[in-house]
């Protein structure tokens, strides 16, 4: 799944050859997304400039005059950009024609993604609840301490849950949780004011480390310029499990939270 690194690389990748653009047309070749493709999408947006774009979590916004079209790659879903006119493949489901001659096309296999319009993206229902952004001033080690207070969920779900902090997805929590050096498995109100100041730092560091590679490369992603992510080629913990732990040689372990694949090192995390 595409988590922020991957949403916020594709962002920057399209930026560039949006921002200022007219629409010329939306073409749905299959609107059966995680959401329906509403059928009034086309002529909201046809003719309006895309005044700017944004990423809210993993959604991306394109700001148009009345409002915002609101775009969520799902579990397989991608961007890029492509000539008019270039034959669409198999799971090329949505295609937005810009004045500069480009198509913005939405490539989803699962089709989970959305496609959907709204006015104020700030009160939308998927919106609305969201915690602060990891990048943000806004996100800072008092306000995890905080929110942990009294908290028996293990600190890995804790910092994977959306409403308290977004876009931190399982590979980055799991190499996040290795740098500092705090097990997945703490219960998130067991971690001290100043541990959280390490994890606040290290969530950082791993996510612009992560946006500077270009993403972490999956099996679905493709970022919006067409090339893949070269985070993947750097991880500490994550995939890595029966391999010696790169601090102290110990072999990392694997256990599943919430269903999730999680790797660590019983020696260096605790």
């Amino acid at each position: 799944m595409p988590e922020l690194p991957e949403v916020e690389t594709t962002l920057r990748g399209i930026s560039p050859h949006l921002t200022g653009i007219t629409v010329t047309g939306l073409n749905v070749r299959d609107s059966r997304l995680r959401y329906p493709v509403a059928d009034d999408l086309s002529s909201l947006i046809t003719g309006q400039r895309v005044q700017n774009l944004h990423r809210r979590g993993k959604y991306l916004l394109l700001e148009f005059s009345t409002g915002y079209l609101m775009i969520h790659l799902g579990m397989s879903g991608s961007l890029r950009l492509v000539p008019a006119g270039t034959t669409p493949g198999l799971h090329d489901h949505i295609d937005l024609g810009l004045a500069s001659g480009q198509t913005l096309r939405y490539t989803d296999p699962r089709r989970f993604g959305l496609w959907l319009w709204c006015e104020n993206p700030s009160t939308h229902r998927l919106i609305r609840h969201l915690g602060p952004e990891p990048l943000s001033d806004a996100f800072d080690s008092d306000y995890l301490w905080r929110r942990s207070r009294g908290k028996r969920v293990a600190i890995k779900s804790f910092v994977m849950d959306s409403r308290i902090v977004v876009g931190v997805g399982n590979i980055y929590a799991n190499e996040a949780l290795f740098l500092a050096g705090i097990h997945p498995t703490r219960p998130a109100g067991r971690v001290s004011r100043e541990r959280y100041a390490q994890l606040q730092t290290t969530i950082r560091e791993v996510l612009k480390h992560a946006i500077d590679q270009g993403g972490t490369t999956l099996r679905d992603f493709v970022g919006g310029d067409g090339k893949p992510g070269y985070f993947s080629q750097s991880l500490n913990v994550y995939g890595r499990v029966g391999q010696p732990c790169p601090r102290c040689q110990t072999a990392l372990r694997e256990r599943r939270l919430s269903n999730r694949s999680t790797v660590y090192c019983p020696a260096c995390q605790r």
